[in-house]
């Protein structure tokens, strides 16, 4: 019974029932190991995604907040939306006992947000580099900060809005600071000894009320390549492996794939109806992204942030190699 209390004792566990199963005797994990009652698919929560013939409507509504999320300035100063307050990437990432891209304390990431004057009541849209890469970094963090249900990505990005000939200001978005009061949300941050367990789950039992899901390239995925700063190649042991670039209709073009697509390649990485996604990549950028879309799809979702990094450089934990579950899409 020891593993037991020492997974119960984890603040951040975000699903304890499904985790204690890797501390149960014989007997019990073969209980555990039975099949579930199929549940109901989840609704895809259309509010997280926006679209540019949205955000013009409401682009002037003082409660709309746009954040333009990039790793320096230049691409904002460059030409930016309208109004758009620039939020630099750095400001909402932390390295932590070597693992970089972690969450940074609850209350510097307040300071960040009060002072780009997104509010209690703010209704905030996201979009930035990377064909909107960042932009869920920055979701997962407002999420966490229990403001994921006032966020959204603008679908396409800059992109698509420039693509449509709208109108991008060079000028610096006049900004005061609002009341932004952190509602934590730690179901969402996966630790490792967690997801340790998860992976027990997603590995050896039957029917898994379990999905994890590797966002990196799949030659990261597989170990045909060794990521910067990693010891050991390959995944977690019972991932499955969804590139987070095929979740966009291209690079040029990064519109979310129709919601029906999307929820085909998750279930057929294993996220079928009534399982919780835990999303991990190499330090927790791409895997925002493949947390995004779970939480798009209406699927319970967390992150482990400290991802393939923390993971591989972590003695005794082990590593799979090979092809395991890659997901392509039909694109």
């Amino acid at each position: 019974m020891t593993r037991i209390h020492h997974t119960l004792s984890f603040s951040l566990c975000p699903a304890i029932a499904l985790l204690i199963v890797a501390g149960l005797p014989g007997s019990q994990r073969a209980q555990a190991q039975q099949p579930r009652r199929q549940s109901v698919v989840p609704a895809v929560r259309a509010h997280l995604l926006v679209s540019t013939e949205w955000l013009m409507k409401y682009l002037k509504d003082p409660k709309v907040v746009v954040l333009h999320v990039a790793r320096d300035k230049a691409s904002y100063d460059a030409g930016h939306i309208p109004g758009a307050r620039f939020l630099p990437l750095g400001e909402i990432l932390a390295t932590r006992d070597g693992v970089p891209n972690e969450l940074p304390p609850v209350d510097k990431l307040q300071q960040v947000f009060s002072k780009l004057g997104v509010g209690d009541d703010s209704r905030v849209v996201l979009y930035g580099e990377q064909s909107g890469l960042v932009a869920a970094r920055a979701y997962f963090t407002l999420d966490y900060l229990g403001f994921g249900d006032q966020a959204a990505l603008l679908d396409g990005g800059l992109e698509k809005w420039k693509a449509e000939k709208r109108e991008v200001s060079t000028a610096a978005a006049d900004v005061k600071a609002a009341k932004f009061t952190p509602r934590v949300n730690p179901k969402v941050l996966v630790v490792r000894d967690v997801m340790r367990d998860a992976s027990w789950v997603a590995s050896n039992v039957a029917a898994p009320n379990v999905a994890l899901i590797d966002a990196r390239p799949a030659e990261d995925y597989t170990g045909a390549k060794t990521g910067d700063g990693l010891p050991r190649s390959g995944h977690i042991p019972g991932a499955a492996n969804i590139y987070w670039m095929q979740e966009l209709t291209s690079k040029e073009n990064p519109t979310m794939l129709p919601a029906s697509e999307l929820r085909k390649m998750y279930e057929a990485a294993g996220a079928t109806a009534g399982k919780k996604v835990v999303t991990y990549c190499r330090t927790g950028m791409q895997a925002s992204h493949a947390y995004f879309t779970a939480k798009y799809l209406g699927y319970d979702a967390a992150m482990y942030d400290g991802s393939f990094i923390e993971w591989s450089k972590t003695e005794g934990l082990p590593v799979a190699t090979g092809q395991g579950k890659e997901v392509k899409s039909k694109k």
